[in-house]
């Protein structure tokens, strides 16, 4: 494999979509620790999140559209050999940062291997997948960004405002993660995987995530209340909201409009909106909850 094959396959870019997890604990931090901030940032989104994207990509042997690739080249031994060097970094850097950091970047690592590898094959589930992937690429790793950029003691994220955010940061991965496996039905049914969204039926799959999606920004008027954060989230998020009502209306005339180009513009918009929701949030130094 050339470098550029194999840097295709990490689907760096795609981290992009993962951030407002990131974002969303250090809005929450009152006084996070600067070096902590970027180690966490890069250990996530240029070592965890990639090696993750490489090891599926290996197992998947995708031959139509993926996550982030419009036609994703063949892959070899190699690619493999790479995810778990990543993953090595990874676990070495995060020793600096202590172990509940290392704890959960073996965990995040185990259950990405799990997704994909024929052994177990997570992905094969559409339910337990759904949840699973929800709560850890949401949740959990909103929890353990948090844990880690403050370093502050595990117990210390059993609090009512820190459940409630991790809660609605699943939330969002539950409406979203189907929405991404839309276009996907033929090669998920050609590899034998019955997907969420394929469960779901495309319909199905656009009904889910806006009802989960109208519960997410129900929890989110909970958590910040009648304040600017939220009527700041509300207009960062309109686009996505537009684009989603539109697409839903193009779908129902034709539903060979669930394709992978209107999946990924569809995730580009919802996920820079709330990346640039919660960098507004950081910048204006707007109080934390």
């Amino acid at each position: 494999m050339t470098a550029r094959t194999i840097l295709l396959h990490l689907r760096l870019p795609f981290s992009v979509f993962l951030l407002p997890v990131f974002l969303f604990a250090l809005t929450q931090s009152a006084a996070p620790d600067g070096w902590r901030v970027a180690g966490v940032f890069f250990i996530l989104h240029f070592l965890l999140y990639p090696a993750s994207n490489a090891y599926n990509s290996y197992f998947d042997k995708d031959e139509g559209s993926i996550g982030g690739l419009e036609a994703p080249p063949p892959v070899d031994k190699e690619l493999f050999y790479v995810a778990w060097a990543l993953d090595v970094a990874a676990l070495g850097l995060g020793a600096y940062i202590g172990w509940p950091f290392v704890v959960y970047l073996l965990i995040y690592g185990f259950i990405s291997k799990a997704y994909s590898h024929p052994a177990i094959r997570l992905k094969k589930y559409p339910v337990l997948s759904w949840l699973i992937v929800s709560i850890f690429q949401g949740g959990f790793t909103y929890m353990m960004t948090l844990q880690a950029i403050n370093d502050i003691p595990v117990a210390g994220l059993l609090t009512p405002q820190v459940v409630l955010a991790s809660a609605l940061c699943t939330l969002n991965l539950l409406a979203l993660y189907p929405i991404t496996q839309v276009y996907q039905h033929e090669e998920d049914a050609r590899r034998g995987d019955l997907t969420m969204s394929r469960l779901l039926g495309i319909r199905g799959t656009f009904i889910s995530t806006a009802v989960i999606f109208s519960l997410s920004a129900i929890g989110f008027y909970g958590y910040f209340g009648n304040t600017t954060p939220f009527y700041l989230l509300l207009l960062f998020l309109f686009p996505a909201v537009a684009f989603f009502l539109r697409w839903c209306y193009l779908v129902w005339q034709d539903e060979r409009r669930a394709n992978f180009r209107f999946t990924m513009q569809m995730t580009l918009i919802a996920g820079l909106g709330l990346n640039f929701f919660f960098l507004v949030l950081w910048f204006l130094h707007l109080p934390v909850v």
